[in-house]
């Protein structure tokens, strides 16, 4: 490793050349929320969505809300509307009623690896944007999230060590090249923060918020974990991880197909599943009703049942 001051000179230069690139990118792009609700008064962050004037956010910035303000970099304040939240995600669309600076560009959560240099940037009322850099300490996190009826894990999150405070909550992740890889979330703990990725699901999400303003899930009941599968098991079925189903709700879809607790749910619909996530892409609006076949080992053997998903209750 070298100790080279010259060169370790060099590596921060080109450290703090992507953090300033990067911060003078997107804060612009950053705006400031105030939030009334019912439950008083609450402040965050969104980042531009799209050139209509809709901005992504956390949906436990906005809450019960129906809408606010919203305060960019450059003194533009504009009034919002709530069009939709997902608590389950935690991420929420919004719409300004005026113009607001372009969106940045989003990137794709996927590419990132443990040990990339990220970026956070929110717009704290009162300061103005605020920036910090770090690294990506952990992905494929999982987080919880709830609605009044609804206890669901958030998968795919990522771990930083890149310093947020709640202030920051509903703003930008970036990668080294300013592309908007995560939407900031929470403080995990001293020095840690979390941000819900910015993936193929996702998007699906906000594009579901944005068009029709709530998320409408498929509903199977059953509580999995991933597991991971023998050497025999892998070579047999040409992969490495399943899901254990912890429970099985009873008179739920799954209950109704003869699933049990204790079976390792291999595919759905010849889909291989290794983790929540591969599952919980396909619960969508388009699964609702539609005839699903689950692959599973039961007692060393294989077994299909067939299950036909019912609507996740708000």
């Amino acid at each position: 490793m070298s100790t080279d001051p010259a060169a370790e000179s060099a590596a921060l230069d080109a450290y703090s050349a992507i953090v300033t690139s990067v911060a003078a990118e997107l804060t612009p792009k950053v705006a400031a929320l105030r939030i009334r609700s019912r439950r008083g008064e609450s402040t965050g962050s969104a980042v531009v969505l799209t050139t209509e004037a809709h901005l992504v956010t956390n949906a436990h910035v906005v809450g019960d809300a129906r809408g606010g303000s919203a305060e960019f970099a450059d003194g533009t304040e504009a009034r919002f509307e709530v069009v939709g939240r997902d608590p389950l995600s935690d991420l929420a669309v919004i719409r300004a009623d005026r113009d607001v600076p372009a969106p940045p560009e989003f990137g794709d959560a996927s590419s990132l690896l443990v040990g990339s240099l990220v970026v956070a940037v929110g717009n704290p009322l009162g300061l103005s944007g605020t920036v910090t850099a770090g690294v990506v300490s952990a992905l494929g996190r999982s987080m919880p999230a709830r609605t009044r009826t609804t206890a669901r894990l958030i998968e795919d999150v990522i771990q930083t060590d890149a310093a947020l405070n709640p202030g920051n909550s509903g703003g930008a992740l970036a990668d080294s090249r300013g592309r908007v890889v995560g939407i900031n979330t929470a403080v995990a703990g001293i020095g840690l923060g979390m941000a819900v990725p910015i993936n193929a699901t996702t998007h699906q999400i906000i594009h579901a918020l944005m068009h029709d303003g709530r998320v409408r899930r498929a509903y199977l009941g059953m509580v999995s974990t991933p597991a991971r599968l023998t050497p025999a098991q892998a070579e047999r079925y040409g992969q490495r991880g399943a899901l254990r189903l912890v429970e099985v709700v009873e008179s739920s879809p799954a209950a109704k197909s003869g699933l049990l607790a204790g079976d390792l749910v291999l595919a759905i619909d010849g889909a291989p599943l290794g983790d929540a996530q591969s599952l919980q892409k396909r619960l969508f609006a388009d699964a609702i009703g539609r005839r699903m076949e689950v692959t599973v080992i039961r007692n060393g053997a294989l077994v299909d049942a067939v299950v036909l998903p019912s609507e996740l209750p708000d």
